[in-house]
């Protein structure tokens, strides 16, 4: 388990959480990234018309085949800054938590559960 987890982060006010924008995306397109540092894949993600196709860098190989990742929806952070990840532009934060071994497991919806929430839908 990660340092971060073991204690509280300091407060923040809900404003400054708010300016987080935290939107629902599908995956479309998964790559391999052996450029990467850590086991990685690229991932291109579709958020919608107003947002559109967004990609992202993710360490989630352990827990995920490239396959199973192929129409998953997924919460991101959309408005970060972009970030160079070797000679990959990471668009968008796809967020999950850490297992018991630190591996990463997404934060989505699972169709399954009946529920239609469309992409590019805001996390509120």
């Amino acid at each position: 388990m990660s340092g971060r987890n073991k204690e509280i982060l300091p407060q923040v006010e809900a404003g400054d959480f708010f300016k987080v924008d935290i939107r629902l995306g599908r995956i479309v397109d998964v790559a391999d990234f052996p450029e990467a540092r850590k086991p990685a894949y690229k991932l291109r993600i579709d958020f919608g018309e107003s947002i559109g196709m967004r990609k992202s860098s993710a360490q989630i190989t352990t827990h995920y085949k490239k396959e199973d990742l192929l129409g998953r929806k997924v919460w991101c952070v959309v408005n970060f800054p972009p970030r160079q990840i070797g000679p990959f532009v990471s668009e968008v934060l796809v967020l999950g938590g850490e297992d018991g071994e630190g591996a990463i497991v997404l934060a989505g919806i699972d169709d399954g559960d009946g529920f239609d929430v469309p992409v590019g839908a805001s996390m509120l």
